[in-house]
């Protein structure tokens, strides 16, 4: 019996014999998801000395605890903190040791705000960003989306050095400022910004 014929027969690389090439990423839909996290994240820019700040429903301004971390995270400006190239590390004198989150940020030229792309927490500021990390490879390859639509990434990296030596402490910090921020490059939020640049390991 013989066996009956396909009428649109399936390419070859659909059959798996050839590596199926992922579609680039047009320009257009670069801009609109910075766009996105620049909508979000413009308005916590310049809300830090809001301490006494009224809430909804209050008469008097009741003193914020600065203990606790998300009023630190909504208090606090990324734009405070010395912008640092991302091979710091390489530098003969390490500018930061000890205890830190560090902030990495982008600046593109079309926003009026820098994107906060990644948060995380250390108690070794001088050596976290050496070697493998998940955040580096991100950026790599956002870097490299946004250069082959003839776009340019800035980025940078902060280091704040007033937080907690504990590590639950600071650890507790950095899901305040992640809940409070949304980073892309955080895994806690790359599924809200759908975050195009590489994809999860399998």
């Amino acid at each position: 019996m013989s066996r009956q014929g396909e009428l649109f027969p399936a390419p070859a690389s659909a059959c798996g014999s050839l590596p199926v090439q992922e579609l680039p990423l047009l320009r257009e839909q670069l801009l609109a998801w910075q766009d996105r996290l620049a909508r979000h994240q413009e308005p916590l820019h310049g809300r830090a000395g809001a301490a006494a700040a009224l809430r909804q429903g209050q008469l008097f301004p009741v003193p914020l605890d600065p203990a606790d971390p998300l009023e630190r995270a909504r208090q606090f400006d990324p734009m405070g903190l010395s912008p640092q190239s991302l091979s710091f590390w390489r530098w003969p004198r390490a500018p930061h040791r000890g205890a830190a989150l560090y902030l990495v940020m982008d600046r593109p030229p079309q926003l009026s705000v820098p994107l906060l792309l990644y948060v995380g927490e250390t108690g070794r500021a001088d050596q976290r960003w050496k070697g493998d990390h998940d955040c580096k490879g991100y950026l790599a390859a956002y870097g490299e989306a946004l250069g082959r639509v003839g776009l340019e990434a800035r980025p940078s990296i902060r280091f704040w050095c007033d937080v907690p030596a504990a590590v639950g402490p600071r650890r507790a910090l950095e899901q305040a400022m992640i809940r409070h921020w949304l980073p892309p490059f955080n895994k806690e939020t790359r599924d809200r910004w759908a975050t195009p640049f590489t994809a999860e390991p399998g």
